[in-house]
């Protein structure tokens, strides 16, 4: 067929789907003050050896390139000193306090979600932790991914038909699909299936402790599109008279 019956349809259209999560990945803080530098470093490196003996009775490894995908991990990293001071009200001062306050980050990465609740008893246990934030992932081949990428596909099959029924004319095929911003123009950043938790409720029967409940994850494709579609040019131009 000729192109001049023909014209270049371009549309962008997403799907959206929710799923369980895959793993959990928390960060928290080991912390312990003491009168000198050494005494601080040796209470937490007493309280990451503890935490991760009784992390390792329920199956947990050290995180490395070869823990894969392996039910539960952690890792300790960033550890700092800092001397604590405080305001002097009469001289107007900043003053040593003579402590020393020494911590360590620990990440831990549960997979097996049906260990949360014990996992959490354990967190619970160690008094020196701080769990700041919890966050839910879905794995880059979770089988639900195909599915919303099919769906995003059907969306813009949809999206461009309607463009062509409006000049009077049919799709005729695909010219390009791709991922976002690969057409050109507003680049949108990837979307990963990922929650931060806003805040750790304290558990009812455990004060303090963190609340692992899996919260669904909603993955996003989004794609961009360009067909070629048949059109009647003539009724179409007489509409623009």
């Amino acid at each position: 067929m000729n192109d001049a019956n023909s014209a270049l349809l371009s549309v962008r259209a997403d799907a959206r789907q929710l799923v369980a999560p895959d793993y959990a990945v928390l960060d928290g803080l080991i912390e312990h003050t003491a009168p000198s530098k050494v005494e601080a470093l040796q209470l937490v490196t007493a309280s990451v050896e503890g935490l991760t003996a009784d992390l390792a009775a329920r199956g947990a490894v050290p995180f490395d390139e070869d823990a894969g995908r392996r039910p539960l991990t952690w890792s300790v990293h960033s550890w700092t000193t800092r001397e604590e001071r405080y305001h002097d009200q009469v001289t107007g001062r900043v003053q040593g306090s003579g402590l020393v306050t020494a911590t360590v980050a620990l990440r831990v990465t549960v997979r097996d979600l049906d260990s949360l609740g014990d996992l959490s008893g354990v967190l619970a246990a160690s008094p020196s932790l701080n769990v700041h934030g919890v966050i839910w992932h879905v794995d880059w081949d979770n089988p639900a991914w195909p599915q919303v990428r099919s769906a995003a596909i059907g969306a813009a099959i949809r999206k461009a038909r309607d463009y062509a029924a409006a000049l009077g004319g049919t799709l005729r095929q695909v010219e390009h699909i791709a991922d976002v911003g690969l057409l050109g123009g507003e680049t949108t950043p990837y979307q990963p299936g990922r929650i931060p938790a806003k805040s750790l409720r304290g558990g009812l029967e455990q004060p303090g402790t963190p609340a692992l409940d899996p919260v669904p994850q909603e993955l996003i494709a989004t794609i961009e599109a360009r067909f070629r579609a048949t059109v009647v040019w003539h009724s179409w131009q007489e509409s623009l008279h």
